[in-house]
């Protein structure tokens, strides 16, 4: 079943008692990226079924987001550097 981008929601449960995090998720990036550190690392991130995992919460963060000056200096070095955004794959 394809979900529009409306339907790819991702809930966080963030408890402050607990130390560790639920996320639920159908967003396909952020699965394939959970997938990925769940097999990387068993004992710590946890694939609880198709859209459910289980973090330590220390590995969920918020941050100040870049000022529009800031993500045009670092796309400039990064352009100087030769370097190239990762090709996307077809169907995300």
């Amino acid at each position: 079943m394809k979900l529009s981008l409306v339907e790819r929601e991702t809930i966080l449960l963030y408890n402050q008692a607990e130390p560790m995090a639920e996320i639920y998720t159908h967003d396909p990036r952020l699965m394939e990226k959970l997938d990925l550190l769940a097999k990387k690392h068993p004992d710590q991130i946890i694939r609880k079924d198709a859209h459910n995992f289980t973090v330590p919460k220390r590995c969920v963060s918020v941050r100040e987001p870049y000022s529009a000056e800031r993500r045009k200096a670092a796309s400039e070095r990064a352009k100087a550097a030769g370097y190239q955004p990762p090709a996307r794959k077809s169907g995300s």
